[in-house]
């Protein structure tokens, strides 16, 4: 059988290591990671190798050359002109692959059993199997579901944390038979898990999944590479140790000196012809490769110190890696996951902070303090975007640097030239914030449409009609006052998509950022009659007759947060009378205890002026509260459903879009209508995307969101729903409270719950397994639903926090309080079970 290795990576998530080095080369053990793979292949009779180049390929080629030193015969396939994908590459080289082959990844360490994968492949008679295996947090792989022969049912690629529906994972090694590349295009990029598996599962083909046991680990970032070493030291890995184990857990190269007074801890590597001064100390899981010169009482604690590096006298290094070549001078330390690029020299007493990154042959100057990678910006994060938007504490998390280099990554991701509307709410520290944000756009060749303090609801009418690549809109957060929340919109105003916001986040950690010269620096315009249009749009979609003869009364407050006097200029036009609490701005946001408050304040004016209704207006024009004329809050849940009521019954037979956790009261009211749900990911983008690929909604979005009307623009407008409430209201002759009285009843809980992240994906596996298929929906999260009426239980994940949130609905009570308490009890065990697990592991 021949294997196909591919090792065309760049590993851009492992920079600086890589920079001049390709990731199936960066060393494991002072090996390779490809020749640990290989290692692997010829213990399971695997001896043809066929390797798939393209970034560095003569790295490789130079190190294996025939592969005869390595017990293989190895011969390569480049990649000339661009990168053809996983598939496509495989593709290139069909015409070598005339029997069952196996395709396995040259930047992951693991002790598959391949023989076994590949009898049961045989076994099956599959046209394709990957080799599956589980892990605590499935969020950067591709999840797998396969029925009890192993049969894949489902898979999704690289899921967000909300979409997790086990814990089974690919690992990128696949047994194929060779007719299955006929699915394939020639010299067209393409991917194995995003084009072919579906396109086999599609076509009824045979494709199963092996769960492979024993250790898997894909080195796709700094902190992964490092656990890999510790791991392999551990032997909770199989692998080839390089050096004669001289003493347990010791393992030393040929021709080294180790000074007697030094201290080595086991486990520990030491290279061939090192150097150990006087007093040295060596803690357990340090690796030391060859050709390394440590002075007198250097203190290694579990560093990684690649080839050739020389440490001087009293250096400290700290679970850090030191790259090929890189000199450490004396008193220097080196912390906590900081990685120093090769050929590079750190100072006399200076020091590299936990977790900086200094790229390849730069020089830091005796005594300086390195807080910031040694490029451009600070130190790297895992993810810049949340849930919704890029979100942090305000001056803190959310500082001007970081703003800076946010523009200046999200602008390169665009082409020069391009034109960005940036936009924010009223307060100092959003002003400060985009003042940032627009000296990185500009830097990088981009002009701004600067909208200034402006509601969201305005910004998104206006950026269509712009002729801007996008916009950007700056806010305190909704939910945390001490919080800012920057959120990216496309050229139709809709929140950006995942792929989009992977690309930012490449060009920030990456620190991809282009320079514009100073003839190329974007402009700043700001343009005029920005709310003109937005008020055109806003009463175009109105009945103005029927406004003018409402006669409607008002209560709006505005908590201290005023988005503009857009609203009750708008309605005074119309004729209807508008009474604004609450309209000075506040320097601090208001806590949600205070907002409570003037909520009850506002109950109390609705009553004594005898208004038709109040409303809450917050999150910068995006959110609402109602209160109806007897002063009597209408929200969440209910909310959502009396919105949908007057919307349907305004447009019978259209459709609505809303979160997969709205009560079932939304489908009720429905039915009534001979309208259609729609239900979405429980997050803003999902909400906003349904609501404008789906022909016939007339509304979208939640109490808890806020709400979409897809006709005037793609995102949330409290605004225009309270002018369309009056217009309904007076064309249905209707008041709130009877809308309110008329609603169905149904019985909705939730319930929050403790999840650690390494027990998320489980936990969603479990329950897909303990469940009948039909009996569940994974729109997101898992929805247990009962076949004959409307109960269900919904287990959804948190998107940021290590949480999971439990819903129950139904229209019978004591099924929903025995329900909620029945998969607490559930949950609760089994995430005290992972966790138990997981510590007797680690």
């Amino acid at each position: 059988m021949r294997a196909v290795l591919m090792a065309g990576g760049s590993g851009t998530r492992l920079r600086p290591l890589t920079c001049d080095l390709p990731k199936p080369m960066v060393p494991i053990l002072n090996r390779p990671i490809a020749e640990h793979i290989i290692n692997l292949l010829r213990k399971h009779n695997i001896t043809e190798v066929i390797a798939t180049l393209h970034y560095l390929p003569d790295v490789l080629r130079d190190y294996f050359q025939d592969g005869s030193d390595f017990g293989v015969q190895m011969t390569y396939a480049i990649e000339e002109d661009q990168p053809l994908g996983t598939a496509g590459c495989v593709k290139n080289i069909a015409e070598l692959l005339d029997e069952t082959f196996l395709v396995i990844s040259g930047d992951s360490i693991t002790d598959f059993d391949l023989t076994a994968a590949i009898a049961f492949h045989k076994q099956k008679q599959s046209k394709a199997t990957l080799v599956l295996t589980r892990v605590p947090n499935p969020i950067e792989f591709g999840v797998v579901i396969t029925d009890q022969e192993g049969k894949i049912q489902r898979f999704l690629e690289k899921p967000s944390t909300s979409e997790i529906f086990s814990d089974t994972v690919n690992t990128g090694t696949y047994i194929l038979e060779p007719e299955v590349l006929e699915y394939l295009p020639e010299y067209t990029e393409c991917d194995f898990s995003k084009d072919l598996f579906p396109l086999l599962l599609t076509r009824n083909e045979p494709i199963y999944g092996y769960v492979a046991q024993g250790y898997w680990c894909d080195v796709g970032h700094l902190d992964a590479y490092r656990e890999a070493q510790y791991d392999a030291l551990a032997r909770k890995v199989k692998l080839d140790f390089p050096y004669q184990e001289t003493s347990p857990g010791v393992w030393i190269g040929q021709n080294t000196y180790i000074d007697p007074t030094a201290r080595i801890e086991t486990p520990a590597v030491i290279g061939d012809n090192c150097r150990i001064g006087a007093r040295v100390q060596i803690e357990d899981g340090t690796v030391i490769g060859d050709n390394v010169t440590i002075g007198a009482d250097a203190n290694l604690k579990r560093p990684i110190v690649w080839n050739g590096a020389i440490i001087g006298d009293e250096a400290q290094l700290s679970a850090c890696v030191i790259s090929r070549g890189t000199r450490v001078d004396r008193r220097a330390h080196v912390l906590e996951a900081a990685v120093v690029g090769s050929l590079s020299t750190v100072g006399e007493e200076a020091q590299i902070s936990p977790g900086v990154r200094v790229w390849p042959s730069k020089k830091i100057e005796s005594g300086a303090v390195l807080n910031i990678n040694l490029i451009w910006g600070n130190t790297a994060q895992r993810n810049l975007f949340g849930q919704r938007g890029v979100q942090g504490l305000a001056n803190i998390d959310i500082s001007p640097e970081f703003a800076v280099k946010l523009g200046a990554a999200y602008g390169s991701t665009l082409k020069p030239r391009c034109k960005v509307t940036v936009s924010r709410d009223q307060r100092n520290v959003s002003r400060m914030v985009t003042r940032s944000l627009i000296a990185g756009l500009m830097s990088v060749g981009i002009d701004i449409q600067n909208l200034d303090s402006t509601a969201i609801p305005i910004t998104r009418t206006v950026i269509p009609t712009m002729g801007v690549a996008g916009g950007i809109h700056v806010r305190v957060h909704p939910d945390r006052p001490d919080y800012i929340l920057i959120e990216f919109m496309d050229a139709k105003g809709i929140n950006i998509t995942k792929a989009q916001e992977k690309k930012i986040e490449g060009a920030y950690f990456k620190e991809d950022m282009r320079r514009a010269q100073s003839h190329e620096i974007g402009d700043v315009a700001y343009p005029s009659q920005v709310i003109d249009l937005y008020c055109t749009a806003f009463e175009k979609l109105l009945n103005v007759g029927t406004l003018r003869n409402s006669r409607a009364k008002v209560v709006i407050d505005y908590v201290y947060a005023v988005s503009g006097a857009v609203l009750p200029q708008m309605l005074d036009k119309f004729g209807a009378d508008a009474v604004v609490l609450n309209a000075s701005l506040n320097k601090t946001s208001m806590s949600t205890t205070n907002r409570e408050g003037l909520l009850t304040q506002l109950g109390h004016v609705v009553e004594a002026l005898k208004a038709n209704f109040g409303v809450q207006v917050s999150a910068n024009g995006e959110q609402l509260i109602l209160v109806d004329e007897s002063g009597y809050p209408v929200r969440g849940e209910t909310l959502t459903a009396l919105m949908v009521d007057m919307m349907l019954t305004s447009n019978p037979r259209s459709s609505v879009v809303v979160p997969v956790h709205a009560s079932s009261a939304v489908e009720q009211v429905a039915r009534r209508h001979d309208g259609k749900v729609i239900r979405t990911k429980a997050n803003p983008t999902a909400l906003m995307e349904a609501c404008q690929k789906n022909p016939n909604v007339v509304l979208g979005g939640s109490g808890e969101t806020g709400f979409i009307f897809p006709h005037l623009h793609p995102g949330f407008d409290s605004m225009f729903c309270i002018a369309k409430l009056i217009e309904m209201l007076t064309i249905q002759e209707r008041s709130l409270a009877s809308v309110r009285a008329e609603l169905p009843r149904v019985i909705y809980r939730n319930y929050t719950i403790r999840c650690p992240w390494t027990a998320k994906g489980a936990l969603m596996r479990y329950l897909v397994e303990t469940h009948p298929a039909q009996n569940l929906e994974l729109i997101d999260g898992v929805k247990i639903c009962q076949p004959y009426d409307d109960s269900w239980v919904l287990v959804l994940p948190d998107a940021s926090e290590p949480m999971v949130h439990l819903f129950a609905n139904s229209s019978d009570r004591e099924w929903v309080d025995e329900n909620l308490r029945n998969y607490r009890n559930r949950v609760q065990t089994f995430v005290e079970r992972e966790q138990e697990y997981y510590a007797a592991q680690v």
